[in-house]
């Protein structure tokens, strides 16, 4: 790194001893003095961490953005965001690494132009920064971040507008969960429904039960996943027939929606199906279920469920026999 800032003052002893190391030819004694300066965690030391950011050597810029985690201020940030278009990409990682650490709503403001960037990686990574900040000014570009090229975008779009839980952002999330070319993506936004949702919305209903019969298997199991947290009553005929799906991942997610959904004609194929599945995994979630719903008529397979060969699955069924009890 050559030292494209001033010497630092006399005053800082910590700092000039460091700073001829910060500028040595050898790029593993400046990646040494980087750690040194950022172990003495001096808030003024900033801006020689930030100008680790333009060294020559990539695995000494990649350690500066990794130093600069956790770190708000305005020379630090706009350090990594100039970060995510470098050459190195484990530079690129990095910052968006560091960037996602921050917290402070206020950093947002840093945030939001960066999204104008040409580069999809950084779009992606700045709508990752912005998810956890929870900012009502992200909303309308994440909005439009829905219908960018690269399918990363997109997702981390999803992302942000799942966590502002705003039902204006329903129409693009239902787009995105039936017809988006990209698997994740799709798994994504259906997630993200359940969470920015009207639960009357018929195209809400309509919309899970099309991404419970999407050709992934990981969009199936979320479409049951938020089926059963939204406890949607029409749901149950398409849940019964996706007991029998071919994944025991998505048969697992199937069972516990019905248990949410608490509908008793949802015995019969759960005692036949789940309950007696292969996967221990699954007869437990099915003895929650059946706990759940609480309908006597599950009792005898219950009972014999108590006999499982896998503890847990035991427990499951006698805590499930006594809320059928209690509730009788």
């Amino acid at each position: 790194m050559s030292h494209s800032l001033p010497p630092p003052p006399a005053a800082d002893v910590e700092l000039s001893a460091l700073f001829p190391r910060l500028g040595d030819p050898d790029a593993t004694v400046r990646r040494l003095a980087l750690i040194e300066l950022a172990d003495l965690e001096n808030e003024d030391h900033v801006p020689w961490l930030a100008a680790a950011l333009d060294d020559a050597d990539a695995a000494v810029r990649a350690e500066a953005a990794g130093r600069l985690s956790y770190r708000e201020d305005p020379v630090s940030l706009a350090a990594l965001l100039n970060a995510l278009t470098d050459s190195d990409q484990a530079v690129r990682d990095a910052a968006a690494f560091s960037l996602g650490e921050i917290r402070e709503p206020e950093s947002g403001q840093w945030l939001l132009p960066a999204l104008a960037s040409p580069e999809p990686f950084a779009r992606a990574a700045v709508l990752r920064a912005l998810r956890e900040l929870r900012l009502p000014a992200s909303f309308l570009p994440a909005l439009k971040a829905t219908q960018d090229t690269f399918a990363q975008v997109r997702l981390e779009a999803v992302g942000v507008l799942g966590w502002l839980k705003r039902v204006e952002a329903l129409p693009a999330l239902i787009h995105l969960a039936n017809s988006d070319p990209d698997p994740e993506v799709r798994r994504a936004a259906v997630g993200a429904i359940g969470l920015a949702t009207d639960a009357s919305d018929a195209n809400v209903l309509a919309s899970l039960l099309q991404a419970l019969q999407d050709p992934a298997w990981q969009v199936r199991e979320e479409a049951a996943t938020t089926l059963g947290k939204l406890k949607l009553a029409g749901s149950l005929n398409a849940l019964l027939d996706a007991l029998e799906d071919s994944y025991w991942q998505v048969r697992q997610r199937v069972t516990r929606a019905l248990g949410r959904l608490g509908d008793a004609r949802a015995v019969p194929a759960i005692t036949g199906s789940a309950l007696v599945h292969g996967s221990a995994n699954l007869r437990k979630e099915a003895a929650i279920a059946l706990g759940e719903i609480a309908d006597p008529s599950a009792v005898p397979a219950l009972e014999q469920a108590a006999q499982d060969g896998d503890p847990e699955v035991r427990k499951a069924a006698r805590l499930a026999l006594g809320m059928i009890g209690q509730r009788a």
